[in-house]
């Protein structure tokens, strides 16, 4: 047999395993919001007081008038499934889905496997505009507000250094990041410094490990529409960011804006994962595991990989959520178990892609 015929053999069977691979992913990417209800189920009947799905089923039967039930069953099925456990259910699986988007677009963006939300300082600024208002004000409103722009000052601080160095290239992105992130970090050390070692640095220290004990209804809802847009918007930008795989110039020629997409994809990654940081505080490893996962799942390609990663990071967090509040007796800050579980995970993601997975 003649090495051209062995060439075009191999050549058929690859375009075949990536044609099934696309196939399943495509599958798989329809079954995931199955998935995706089924956790969100799972995790309303879990807690101190267990619930079973009838018992959901009549209450919102209930709440439609399509049931009756006692009024005292329903308005303890009300606390404890509209009050308590649905905000956190939404709370998890939009700041999930966001943390996911945002490392999977970043590290198309730089074409790094190991690129995070927390590349640009968006987890340094957070974390010490959290702190500042923890010891300014100490209200809830306040707090979020300075994380949140604590987390963008950050960034622009990492891409005001990289101009400084003249034209913003991957690398200088990347070490403006790093210079950015560094300096938060310091400045937040000085702050825990200089707290109230009785209420206001562990107040502080509560807030650095995540927690999704605090939210609420109305916050939950009003995470929903910022965050989904932001993914919405990233996932357009899918079919751009395999472009830019490709290279700066044959992005260019195929009539792809590079720097508009990557400022673009920068902004919106950003915004979304600030602001789900300054909602539940630090949450790591979501934005790096996950997104390495859903490659491994359906494949490089960022239009199948970017509704993967957000269906992956919405379901994983859902499930922290559960193991956090129902582990042991009291509730464990959830930043701890994403962690615990993202460290394996991240070890297992790098032994199979070793093995020629991805």
């Amino acid at each position: 047999m003649s090495i051209a015929s062995l060439n075009e053999g191999t050549a058929a069977v690859r375009q075949q395993r990536r044609f099934w691979r696309v196939v399943s992913s495509s599958i798989l990417i329809v079954l995931l919001p199955g998935l995706l209800i089924f956790i969100a189920l799972l995790s309303l009947t879990i807690g101190r007081y267990p619930l079973t799905l009838g018992e959901i089923g009549q209450f919102f039967g209930a709440t439609a008038h399509l049931t009756s039930i006692p009024s005292a069953k329903y308005d303890l099925l009300h606390n404890v499934i509209i009050e308590i456990r649905m905000p956190r259910i939404i709370a998890a699986g939009f700041i999930g889905a966001a943390l996911s988007v945002s490392g999977a677009a970043f590290q198309a963006t730089f074409r790094n496997p190991l690129v995070s939300p927390g590349l640009m300082g968006v987890l340094g600024g957070a974390g010490f505009g959290a702190a500042l208002g923890i010891l300014w004000s100490g209200q809830p409103i306040v707090i979020e507000s300075l994380a949140f722009a604590g987390g963008l000052i950050a960034v622009m601080l990492g891409i005001g250094i990289a101009h400084v160095f003249g034209t913003a290239s991957l690398i200088t992105l990347v070490l403006g990041g790093l210079i950015s992130g560094a300096f938060f970090t310091s400045a937040l050390s000085l702050l825990k410094y200089l707290a109230d070692p009785y209420e206001q640095l562990p107040a502080i220290v509560y807030w650095l490990m995540g927690s999704l004990g605090n939210a609420d209804l109305a916050q939950a809802m009003w995470l929903t529409l910022p965050i989904l847009t932001g993914i919405v918007v990233l996932i357009w930008l899918g079919r751009a960011l395999d472009a830019l795989a490709m290279g700066e110039d044959e992005a260019r020629s195929l009539g792809v804006p590079v720097e508009t997409v990557r400022y673009g994809v920068i902004a919106m990654a950003t915004l979304i994962s600030a602001l789900s940081v300054s909602t539940v505080g630090m949450i790591g490893w979501v934005g790096l595991v996950v997104p390495h996962f859903s490659r491994l799942v359906v494949g490089p390609c960022n239009t199948r990989l970017l509704p993967a990663s957000a269906l992956f990071g919405a379901i994983f967090l859902i499930g922290a959520d559960i193991i956090s509040r129902s582990l042991i007796r009291t509730e464990i800050p959830i930043g701890i178990i994403t962690e615990l579980l993202g460290i394996p995970a991240f070890i297992l993601v790098l032994h199979r892609v070793r093995k020629g997975w991805a």
